[in-house]
């Protein structure tokens, strides 16, 4: 982690086809590639949320992941962000797909 540089905590929520495409998979695998934790599920509505948290600038990667890639098949409509607050530490200590 760079110098001086804090850490964020951010929830998400991801619209239009993201269950039934891996989405979940390639989400962890991503977070993971950047060094980040949190989580990700399905929800009952279709969507998927989650929470992130790590370096800003690597979660700024992941948001931006999130909302123009996704997995191969999916397709996001929308992708919103939430609640973000620095942290004094992470609260994960890895990022886990929650059934």
């Amino acid at each position: 982690m760079a110098e001086g540089e804090g850490l964020v905590s951010v929830d998400y929520e991801v619209s239009g086809t993201v269950q039934g495409v891996f989405f979940r998979k390639y989400t962890q695998g991503e977070a993971k590639r950047l060094g980040l934790v949190g989580w990700v599920q399905n929800t009952s509505h279709g969507t998927v949320q989650g929470q992130i948290q790590g370096p800003t600038a690597r979660v700024r990667e992941l948001q931006e992941w999130l909302r123009k890639v996704g997995s191969p098949q999916s397709r996001i409509s929308r992708a919103e962000f939430s609640n973000e607050k620095k942290i004094p530490a992470l609260e994960h200590k890895d990022f886990q797909i929650l059934k």
